[in-house]
């Protein structure tokens, strides 16, 4: 977490609520963050996609909500950005506590379980990375190779 923090450090933050997303290098996480930590194994129920909070089934999470819709002016404070202030998407969570990730376009592409973890899970139920909460406010998103090109589909 530390090497996240740094980077995050690093860049230029738009805003408090914005988050940065970090392509991370899995052998470096503590095992506490990593897939291999029960809380964090996408064979946990509680991080299935088949969940009910998790599902793409629930229409909390679905792109067509209000709350996750890219024209809602709110997702534009919970924007994920690149180290060159590129957008990638944004982030809304939704009344049970799940952290839904979109790209620009409002495709669900990722999700963090409400509780048990700050593991991000792909809507295919892959472990994709983590979440932080730094001291200053926001969320930094530090995900895998795989998981960050999604963003560009």
């Amino acid at each position: 977490m530390r090497l996240i923090l740094a980077l995050t450090c690093l860049m230029a933050a738009p805003a408090l609520a914005d988050a940065p997303l970090i392509v991370l290098d899995r052998t470096q996480l503590p095992f506490d963050l990593g897939p291999g930590h029960p809380a964090n194994r996408p064979s946990n129920p509680a991080n299935s996609p088949n969940a009910p909070w998790n599902s793409a089934g629930n229409t909390a999470n679905s792109a067509s909500a209000w709350q996750n819709r890219p024209a809602n002016p709110e997702n534009e404070k919970r924007l994920i950005f690149t180290q060159d202030g590129s957008v990638l998407g944004y982030y809304a969570q939704n009344a049970g506590g799940v952290l839904n990730i979109f790209d620009t376009r409002g495709r669900r592409l990722a999700y963090r379980p409400a509780r048990g973890t700050r593991s991000i899970f792909s809507v295919a139920g892959e472990w994709c990375g983590t979440v932080d909460s730094p001291r200053g406010g926001g969320m930094v998103l530090a995900v895998t190779p795989e998981c960050a090109r999604r963003f560009g589909r």
